[in-house]
């Protein structure tokens, strides 16, 4: 018989094979879930009992998480709808709607919620699809606690639920949001890390090149959300109905810290209790603030843990006066959102910056010892195949230790993402579409170039990039021979994609320039120009 004490069972469901193909068995990194190992922590301070089942981690499937559900039996279960990075919550749906579903066929009475970047995004068409009972509608800190005390008692009072999306026999209901958690330090002060199988998770393959082990691993927030505006992004999703409710202007995203002293608890504790050497902050703006940077990084100098970090940057907020504490803290890999070699692309998903800038800033980032992963994106709405090749020949050109190609996606919850459904451009079928590397990935369309293009030069560009020679002997002077070796090996793996083999029909269309105009434009024949 289950146990019946437990009030919040928090679920992470395994999507890396779908997600990743042949890349996820070894490459990619298996990655703790930052956001319901904080769920759980704020959950657990306001009187909850929480447990987490990590299907990622322990590579569990619909089934076999749904007997676990059945033997806890829970009086909420709650899937969490996040990834690696916010984009990457749209991707891992079709998972999450599997162990949904494998939890109500065996145990028709367990009542289940979505949380998540996605869902908040899309709450009341998760509802209507999906066969969870609730959906929460925004970041659901409030939202769990409230529906666990509801849910207690003999007749729930729904309404009074903060966030809510439930059916009635009248049809579908929301309640009123509640403004986002301010005092992350009290409140939230970090993930609970005793409830997760840390030993399990692994780093990058390219986070550890030089031959460095990958495990064991852990990933952390220190801020939440970001105050940029790029249309691609879907990060402030999960924030926006808290961000109304607490009176904040549409044009407004919200940006909370956690303090320096509380990250470096996580830390001290991750270090000493399991070991961890391997560290990516998860923040999608971790280099912005100097005071909460350089605050954080003094606490790593002065316990020196020989630790090998990576987080996001932005080419306009690196400031060559704090590299040097960056790499003495630790910090070996910063993420660039470089995304497009034309500055007129760019400049239409508000990324503005001019070439010489970009130059200066990865110059030094390496002057100061520490390497650099170009993030670029094929397929945005100027792209054409000319600026599509002007960011291969950028990426070629700026040889960084390591790049990220991807296409283009509409994710829910980003401009982009509104644009594609007002001009009824084809989106993925399956929400594994979203993902840059499943076999049913699709991408958007430019104003200039249907989406088989778009993917096909993303997978080319990826090929050209890794087995250039330039590159490869960038690596073997920097990271030894085997890591070149490996690299090799990776590039020699080749995505099966239904778009470019005539097994997923989509018709030919294009983005408008606005929403007034046929996107039905004459097509353009696109070719891969050598590296």
């Amino acid at each position: 018989m289950g146990a019946t004490n437990l009030d919040l069972l928090l679920i992470n469901p395994s999507s890396r094979r779908q997600v990743y193909q042949s890349l996820g068995s070894e490459l990619a990194a298996v990655e703790n879930p930052v956001w319901a190992g904080l769920m759980a922590t704020f959950c657990r301070l306001k009187g909850l009992s929480v447990e987490i089942i990590d299907a990622e981690a322990e590579e569990l499937g619909p089934d076999a998480v749904a007997d676990r559900v059945e033997y806890l039996r829970p009086v909420l279960a709650a899937v969490v709808v996040y990834g690696h990075q916010p984009s990457a919550s749209t991707q891992i749906m079709t998972a999450a709607g599997a162990v949904c579903s494998a939890i109500k066929q065996r145990t028709r009475e367990q009542r289940v919620l979505f949380v998540g970047g996605h869902v908040a995004a899309l709450p009341e068409r998760t509802l209507r699809e999906e066969d969870a009972d609730f959906v929460a509608a925004g970041e659901g800190l409030h939202t769990l606690v409230d529906l666990v005390a509801a849910l207690k008692t003999p007749s729930p009072r729904l309404e009074n639920v903060s966030g809510l999306w439930y059916r009635t026999d009248d049809g579908i209901r929301r309640t009123p949001d509640r403004p986002l958690v301010s005092d992350l330090d009290a409140e939230m002060p970090g993930i609970a890390w005793n409830l997760l199988p840390v030993a399990r998770y692994r780093a990058h393959n390219w986070h550890c090149f030089g031959g460095l082990d990958r495990r064991p691993y852990a990933a952390l927030y220190t801020t939440l959300g970001c105050p940029y505006h790029c249309s691609f992004c879907c990060i402030q999703a999960p924030f926006r109905s808290g961000e109304r409710a607490a009176g904040l202007k549409q044009t407004v995203n919200s940006y909370r810290f956690w303090s320096p002293d509380r990250v470096i608890e996580q830390i001290d504790s991750l270090v000493e209790r399991h070991g961890v050497r391997n560290l990516k902050i998860a923040d999608e703006m971790f280099v912005l603030n100097r005071r909460h940077v350089l605050g954080l990084c003094d606490r790593l100098i002065e316990r020196d843990y020989g630790l090998n970090i990576w987080a996001y940057a932005r080419v306009d907020t690196v400031k060559e006066d704090m590299l040097d504490r960056l790499k003495a803290a630790g910090f070996n890999w910063l993420a660039l959102g470089i995304e497009a070699g034309s500055g007129r692309v760019r400049a239409d998903v508000d990324k503005d910056f001019g070439e010489d800038e970009l130059h200066r800033a990865i110059e030094a980032v390496r002057r100061a010892g520490i390497n650099v992963i170009g993030n670029y994106i094929f397929g945005l709405p100027e792209d054409d195949a000319d600026t599509m090749q002007a960011t291969l020949d950028l990426a070629t050109d700026l040889n960084c230790e390591f790049a990220n190609f991807y296409s283009a996606m509409a994710y829910p919850g980003s401009p982009l993402y509104e644009r594609a459904v007002r001009q009824s451009v084809p989106l993925p079928a399956r929400w594994t579409g979203f993902s840059q590397h499943a076999r049913d990935c699709l991408p958007l369309p430019t104003r200039h170039l249907p989406a088989r293009e778009v993917l096909r030069f993303r997978d080319q560009a990826f090929v050209r990039y890794f087995t250039n020679p330039p590159y490869l002997d960038m690596l073997r002077r920097r990271f030894g021979p085997e890591t070149a070796a490996q690299v090799e090996r990776m590039s020699s793996h080749r995505l099966e994609r239904d778009l470019l083999t005539g097994k997923l029909a989509v018709p030919d269309v294009l983005l408008s320039v606005n929403d007034a105009e046929s996107h039905r434009t004459p097509l353009v024949q696109l070719e891969l120009t050598p590296a």
